[in-house]
């Protein structure tokens, strides 16, 4: 005959406690997304909209300054995007094309109460690319 043995109190409620670590863990992590995934969709659609710019500014016509169109898409882009005021913009004409960078930090709280603030750092230059420059 075997004798079970029931004297188990160690093992009691260790489940609860891994899930309640395990949903924390998850809420953490929403947290970050939620708070990060909007600061790198700006950074993305600005680095889309310099590179657009670029390309207007090749194709400007005589009567209009293409530093000038250039300037504006981008200004206007760095609005939309939610740039900070202390951001670095250069706008330069470069042989024959327009060459624009912009650079800039941006802190994110990446968990609750500021316990850890994450330095998201943009510096992208854009140049026209690819058939356009080809003589």
């Amino acid at each position: 005959m075997k004798i079970v043995n029931n004297n188990r109190r160690g093992e009691r409620g260790s489940a609860t406690v891994k899930f309640m670590l395990v949903l924390l863990l998850l809420v953490l992590a929403a947290n970050a997304g939620y708070r990060y995934i909007p600061v790198a969709y700006q950074g993305a659609n600005l680095r889309q909209e310099m590179d657009t710019a670029v390309v207007k500014g090749l194709a400007a016509s005589g009567a209009m300054r293409p530093v000038d169109i250039v300037t504006a898409h981008i200004t206007r882009a760095a609005a939309d995007n939610d740039v900070p005021s202390d951001a670095v913009i250069e706008i330069k004409p470069t042989g024959k094309f327009i060459q624009a960078r912009v650079a800039y930090q941006k802190k994110v709280d990446l968990l609750p109460f500021g316990l850890w603030k994450y330095n998201y750092v943009f510096d992208y230059t854009a140049v026209p690319q690819g058939y356009l420059l080809k003589e």
